[in-house]
């Protein structure tokens, strides 16, 4: 397992990079792009609870459970900013 310093390293990298990612992602392209990767929200709930079945302290289970129920929220936002996009290229019943 990674310990310590190490853990930070890569976390800060990790948020770093994400962070140049999205920020270079024009406006116009963000909410197709991220409805469009929805799979990706639940890769990080699946991870956030493998996370919180391996907890032994309680800091450590409550930083899982918070973790869960942000992917959780994340996953859930993804699936209705694709149903309100889709919802765009449906024709009304008026027309």
């Amino acid at each position: 397992m990674i310990e310590g310093l190490a853990a930070l390293y890569i976390f800060m990298l990790a948020a770093f990079t994400g962070y140049e990612v999205i920020a270079r992602v024009p406006v116009i392209l963000h909410t197709p792009l991220m409805s469009g990767s929805n799979f990706v929200h639940g890769i990080v709930l699946v991870g956030a609870m493998v996370a919180l079945g391996h907890a032994q302290t309680p800091g450590e289970q409550a930083l899982g459970f918070v973790a869960v129920l942000l992917a959780a929220g994340n996953a859930a936002g993804g699936y209705v900013v694709t149903e309100r996009m889709l919802a765009m290229f449906k024709k009304s019943k008026s027309e």
